[in-house]
Formats: C-alpha cells, structure tokens, sequence
C-alpha cells in the first residue's frame, strides 16, 4: 500500500502541475481574445503538458485550425539545416573550419563553414541582390542566387568572425554545401536523414503546389487595407516567396508541432549525431576579438536564471509567426506556431516562460 507521504507528494504534484497549466492556458486564452491564431504545445521532459489550438486554418472560409495542421517554419529551419552539416562533420566528409571556397565558387576570402553556421560570415544578403537583378517572371533556386552573387560581387559587409550579423545568405550556402559533399538534393538529404528517421511524417520542404494539396495545411495570414484577414500570398511584399520559391537553407520548411516535439525527443536521444557533435550547436560563437556571440549552430542561446540553459529559434514569414524553445536542464519544451503573424504572440511566449519560470521557484 502506498503511504500517506506519497500520496500527499503525488497529489501536491498534480496540484503544482495544474497551476502551471492553468497558468498557461490562460496565456494562451488571452492571446486568443485578441485574435491570435495558430497552436500552441507546451511539453515536460517530451510529455505535452499543454495543447491548444484556435483561429482559422483560412480565414477566408472561417476553416478552424486544428492542432495537427501543418505550418511554415520560416526560420525555424535554420536547425535542420545545421543539423545536416553536423551529421556530415561527424562522419569526417567536412569540417567546420573548411574555407567555403573548398566548396562554392564565389569571390569571398576567408569565409569559413563554422562562419555561416554563426552567422558571423559578412556576406551580403542575396535576397537584395536577387531582387535587384533577377527576372521575376522566373523561379529561383540556390545556383541561381549564387550565381547572381559571383556575377554582381556585392561587397562584404565586415571581414569575417569580426562581428555577428544574422545571415539568410549563410543559411542557403550551406544547404549547396550539403548538396556539394553529399552528392543529394538537400530536400532528399533532410528526408531521408532527419525526417524518416523520426517519423516526422507531417514535415517537408514544400513546393507552393504540395502546399496547396496538403489539405491541413494552414495558410499564412495578413491584414488588408480595411483590416481583414486575408492569405499573406496577396500581398506584393511576399512576392519573393514565389519567385525565390525553390531556395533551400534559410527556411521553407513546413511541419506541425507534433513533428517538432519528435525532433526535440530526439536531440536529448542524441538520434541523429552524438552528444559532443550537438553540444558545439549549442556552443556561443567566439568573435575575433575574443567576445562571444549567443548563436551556436541553428540556434540562439540564452541562461535563464530560474530555467538554466535555454536554446530557441524564431521564425518569420508572411503571415507566419513560429517559435521553438527547449529548456535543457528543465526540459521544458514550448512550440508556437501563428499563421497571422498576430503582435500578441511576444506576449505569450513571455507569459509562458513567466508561468515555467514561476513553478521552478516554488
């Protein structure tokens, strides 16, 4: 039989774990009132402590979002991304401090692969160089960015190492990089390496035409001129999305939060790398003057004082909003994923960081 004292801490446990809900639910409530839409995942050493969904999967026709629709990631990418020079790093076909020229064509000294990994490489933005010169009337891929940036040279922006400066364009080489080493397609590589392997069913780089398919698909979302929601792909700011549509790297996958819990369970499982090879992901970066900057590979990185060390990304497309935080040493997980980019999703990542926080101190 169990004893008094155990049956007290359990229902002490269950009490403190329902506050902590009930915290959380009524962040989430709140954004909710406000007009957030999208899903939110909250979950305790790969558990879900919180699942909730709400809004509209289209506005257009009021289609309710589900919990399991899928999202664009925007940035949130990055990760797999690293992850895919890491995997190839530990099997000893690249190596971090390999000069990018070993692999890419392109008129830049002294940019390494561990730069881009930093986003401490000085290169120019290639979506400004793609929007000055490009047709687009056509679809663009990573060669044609690159060869865009050999052809135009824009100058460096810094000499490289020398300061952190986050980079879309060190993202899309490195994705050409896999490709280079591999001998895969990066969308191939990433299927068959990381999303199989993990039964990441629901997750992919989609073309515009597999989105339009993917029936659980939940659309980016924007305001019109009078204030009502429509599908962010109207408007001439998203216009790269289409015509920048087949670049790979910095971004373009799509997953659900479900699939972004099984990628967080195995990172702790050390699935795909080892421990050591993961562990320099969640490495700051040391500049050439000797400072550190809080971005490993993939990853920002951030010391709570309550919640320890804490490594997250954020994403940000049109209509999009995303997020993902990891709690290491709480193992905490928070996944939100917003298809109208609604200005209350801060708000309720602090509010539930404030509410894991809060639990932590008692």
């Amino acid at each position: 039989m169990r004893s008094i004292f155990s049956i007290v801490l359990m229902l002490f446990c269950s009490t403190m774990g329902m506050t902590q809900r009930t915290a959380i639910d009524a962040a989430f409530d709140s954004a909710v009132q406000q007009g957030f839409s999208g899903v939110l995942l909250v979950a305790k050493k790969g558990k879900p402590m919180v699942e909730r969904a709400a809004g509209y999967r289209y506005f257009e026709t009021q289609t309710p979002l589900q919990f399991s629709d899928v999202f664009e990631l925007a940035s949130v990418s990055k990760q797999f991304t690293a992850m895919a020079i890491m995997m190839l790093q530990e099997e000893g076909r690249l190596q971090y401090d390999d000069s990018l020229s070993k692999y890419i064509d392109l008129p830049y000294i002294g940019v390494t692969i561990r730069h881009l990994l930093h986003h401490t490489s000085g290169l120019p933005d290639y979506q400004a160089v793609m929007d000055a010169h490009w047709d687009k009337t056509k679809v663009a891929g990573n060669e044609d960015c690159i060869r865009l940036l050999r052809q135009y040279e824009p100058p460096i922006l810094f000499s490289p190492g020398e300061q952190y400066r986050y980079s879309n364009t060190g993202y899309l080489l490195l994705a050409s990089v896999v490709e280079n080493v591999s001998g895969e397609d990066f969308i191939s590589f990433l299927r068959q390496r990381i999303f199989a392997p993990l039964n990441m069913k629901d997750t992919e780089i989609r073309t515009l035409e597999a989105k339009a398919a993917t029936i659980n698909f939940a659309a980016g979302h924007s305001k019109d001129a009078s204030g009502v929601y429509i599908n962010a792909n109207k408007f001439h700011s998203s216009d790269y999305t289409v015509w920048l549509g087949n670049r790979k790297g910095p971004g373009r996958i799509s997953s659900t939060a479900a699939d972004l819990l099984r990628w967080d369970k195995a990172l702790y499982k050390n699935k795909l790398v080892q421990r050591s090879t993961l562990q320099q992901a969640f490495t700051p970066a040391k500049l050439n003057n000797g400072e550190l900057s809080m971005y490993g590979f993939g990853w920002d990185i951030e010391q709570h004082p309550v919640l320890g060390n804490i490594v997250k990304h954020n994403g940000d497309n049109p209509g999009y909003s995303t997020q993902i935080i990891r709690c290491i040493d709480k193992r905490y997980t928070v996944i939100v994923l917003c298809n109208n980019a609604h200005p209350s999703f801060r708000k309720l990542l602090s509010n539930i960081m404030q509410a894991l926080a809060a639990e932590e101190s008692k």
